[in-house]
């Protein structure tokens, strides 16, 4: 099975675009081949790789069409990318037609056996993007926010991972739910972890044991498009996405 891994969430600032980009940095230490596809018009993962997607050939150019996925791929530090731009956010009108769930899937077909790992960044937002996302993917992470409105989207996402299975993609497996920017001295934060895992049990998704910490060092890395792995090896959010990154194998090697 390829490992083709999609993160999304329903709003913005729960660290999406951090976990793509952290669990690439620790992947390529493993010297694993890496492909990052970024489906955000925002384009943030393409900036804070340092990927060329203003002027340079982006995902946008594949899924119309103009381009090979091959030619569009960028080498960076951390892995290869296919970046993004603006001009992503009005494929909703360009293909108003029949099988547009499946642009990414089918343009990634002759490529995914190069990749060790495929991750997706989708948009903030449950679009047809999104629903492309998915419908390449094998799984799924769903990143939140230790508080209450990151645990009311999670049932709206479950919606639509439910609605691509039964349409597009049947295989795809949630990999887990994915806490971040988690204090382990907030009482809050420890009550809402409590509430995700009786959500997690209720829903039959996983829950990852893994959490994320609230880390200064992977805001800096991303801001100066260093491999966060280089740049503080040793911070808490490091040490964090390497365990992330042992449960998803874990994980993964029992199914």
């Amino acid at each position: 099975m390829n490992n083709i891994i999609c993160v999304i969430t329903q709003k913005g600032g729960v660290g999406k675009t951090t976990t793509i980009n952290s669990i690439a940095c620790v992947l390529n230490k493993q010297h694993k081949r890496v492909l990052l596809i970024d489906m955000d018009p925002q384009g943030n993962l393409s900036f804070s790789t340092g990927s060329e997607f203003e002027s340079g050939p982006t995902i946008y150019n594949v899924l119309r069409g103009d381009l090979k996925a091959r030619d569009a791929i960028q080498r960076c530090s951390m892995a290869d990318i296919i970046p993004s731009n603006i001009l992503l956010s009005g494929i909703d009108l360009e293909f108003p037609g029949k099988n547009r769930e499946f642009l990414l899937k089918n343009a990634l077909a002759p490529i995914k056996d190069l990749y060790d790992y495929i991750l997706i960044d989708s948009p903030p937002s449950l679009n047809l993007l999104t629903v492309n996302a998915l419908s390449a993917s094998n799984r799924v992470i769903l990143p939140m926010l230790p508080d209450i409105f990151s645990l009311q989207g999670i049932a709206l996402i479950y919606e639509t991972i439910e609605h691509v299975r039964k349409s597009c993609n049947p295989d795809l497996e949630i990999a887990g739910i994915l806490i971040n920017k988690y204090s382990r001295r907030s009482h809050l934060h420890k009550e809402v972890y409590g509430t995700a895992e009786m959500i997690s049990e209720k829903l039959e998704i996983p829950l990852f044991k893994t959490v994320i910490r609230s880390c200064v060092s992977l805001s800096e890395a991303q801001s100066l498009q260093a491999d966060l792995m280089e740049y503080a090896p040793r911070c808490s959010g490091a040490k964090d996405y390497r365990d992330l990154v042992a449960e998803i194998e874990e994980n993964a090697a029992k199914r």
